[in-house]
């Protein structure tokens, strides 16, 4: 087995690694399903920090931290990005811990349906006929699901929407994923810290008062939170973008499985819309990998 071969075979393990903690990541939020949404949300941030810096400082990125907040217009750009990020996991820790798994597994999958319409709308590129079977299909499950259960998916949509918003922006920016998510992080840390406080002051926070379990799992949070992205960014080098594209289709359906462990109810409205999903997956998929060597998948990944 040649270099190239072994480096693409490493990269898809850990790739699947990735995507698997992803798509994995509701059972860690049921865990902790008796701690408010906020409260999850701030221990991602605070408990992130001192992880992130230490994998900053084993690959040596400091410089790259350092330029960010050197440059005014890459540092707004990054704060921009985590206002958007950190609704998205706030909708997403809010739809894992109110029963709507499956919602917030349908926004993953539509997300990179979404990367095509920005391209289209904003870019002024055209769909190509796959892609517009795609986006048809999607937005016939999307339509379906809405009037079947009488209100439009919300928080799949805007899962699928936050996430779009956050990788075009983090492609207008010149910076490594964990670099960047650090210095995102290092932007929300101060509002997460304020508002942990306000809880505790107030009664209303589980952390040290519930128990040294309950205490322990908050402060994983962290690790969940950048471990992936890390995978991520390892396998991201070693594998085409074609690869990655169809990779990241495992997160939401393990989350789906998830959804299901949990005894979601599956309704036919939701069995004919993810019917569609798939179906537009498989049509996407197989239109990626016909020009992948003409014009590859953009992706830009942070996970849940």
């Amino acid at each position: 087995m040649n270099n190239d071969s072994q480096l693409a075979k490493e990269g898809a393990i850990i790739g699947l690694l990735a995507y698997t903690m992803w798509g994995l990541l509701p059972i860690y939020l049921k865990q902790v399903s008796d701690v408010s949404t906020t409260e999850i949300l701030v221990h991602r941030v605070i408990w992130a920090l001192p992880f992130g810096a230490l994998i900053i400082y084993f690959r040596r990125q400091w410089y790259e931290v350092r330029s960010a907040f050197l440059d005014k217009r890459k540092l707004a750009w990054l704060a921009l990005a985590a206002a958007a990020i950190s609704v998205n996991w706030l909708i997403y820790l809010w739809a894992v811990n109110n029963g709507r798994i499956f919602e917030a597994s349908l926004g993953y999958y539509i997300n990179p349906l979404m990367y095509v319409l920005v391209g289209v709308l904003f870019l002024g590129e055209r769909l190509r006929p796959w892609q517009l079977v795609a986006v048809t299909l999607a937005t016939l499950a999307v339509m379906i699901l809405s009037i079947s259960h009488g209100q439009v998916p919300w928080a799949g949509i805007s899962l699928a929407a936050l996430f779009t918003v956050y990788g075009v922006i983090r492609k207008q920016i010149n910076i490594g994923a964990m670099p960047g998510l650090f210095v995102e992080i290092l932007i929300l840390f101060p509002f997460s810290i304020a508002w942990l406080l306000i809880l505790m002051n107030g009664g209303n926070a589980i952390f040290l008062k519930y128990s040294p379990v309950m205490d322990g799992l908050l402060i994983l949070a962290g690790p969940i939170t950048v471990m992936p992205l890390l995978l991520f960014a390892i396998a991201a080098r070693r594998l085409s973008l074609t690869t990655i594209g169809f990779l990241q289709f495992i997160g939401p359906t393990l989350q789906f499985l998830v959804g299901l462990y949990y005894g979601e109810t599956l309704t036919t409205a939701y069995k004919i819309c993810f019917a569609l999903i798939w179906i537009a997956v498989a049509v996407f998929i197989y239109d990626a990998m016909k020009l992948a060597k003409k014009k590859p998948l953009p992706i830009e990944s942070t996970g849940a």
